[in-house]
């Protein structure tokens, strides 16, 4: 199998299905930003610092982020709210499983009295990175639903990963001993 299609030269894909569409879409943009957070949190599992419990929970978050970049990527144009399928693997207990996640790191963790800034251990950096791209996919999937029909689980997933990248970057500066640098106005 050839990489190389040369069917995108003119600036469309296909998609899921076989329509095409522009390479700038909001679809496009949803799912491919999911591409990229899913690369950022490669890069992050293989960052010296981040230990065996996180890495394991990162690449079990990249197999739901593959499963979330299909589901944007095939239309569901003719599904109504009550027929609209959740993206596969993406439920409310995989939502609670993030949480729960949030909740064991946070226990570890000295309390938030400021804003911090983003930084410390090159870990927690790409963590912050990996945060960051993950709020413009939440920002790209809201794009992409206020013209196409989007399961509401697959904003919240986004949304709820987005906090446990937050506090996993805390989770690294503290397993490094790396202290926090607060936002002085």
């Amino acid at each position: 199998m050839k990489i190389y299609t040369r069917t995108g030269d003119a600036g469309t894909t296909a998609l899921v299905g076989g329509s095409r569409v522009s390479k700038d879409s909001p679809r496009l943009n949803a799912y491919g930003t999911i591409d990229e957070l899913n690369s950022h949190l490669g890069l992050l599992a293989a960052t010296p610092g981040v230990d065996a419990p996180s890495i394991d929970f990162i690449q079990s978050i990249q197999n739901r982020l593959f499963n979330l970049g299909a589901y944007l990527a095939t239309p569901s144009e003719s599904a109504t709210p009550d027929t609209l399928p959740a993206p596969k693997g993406i439920d409310e207990s995989e939502i609670r499983h993030i949480e729960a996640e949030i909740d064991r790191l946070d226990t570890t963790l000295p309390p938030l009295n400021s804003f911090i800034l983003p930084g410390g251990c090159p870990a927690a950096c790409q963590a912050n990175i990996a945060r960051t791209v993950c709020r413009r996919a939440e920002r790209h999937i809201i794009t992409l639903a206020a013209t196409s029909p989007v399961h509401p689980l697959a904003i919240a997933y986004v949304n709820r990963l987005s906090d446990y990248l937050f506090t996993l970057s805390r989770h690294l500066n503290n397993l490094s001993s790396t202290p926090e640098l607060p936002w002085r106005p």
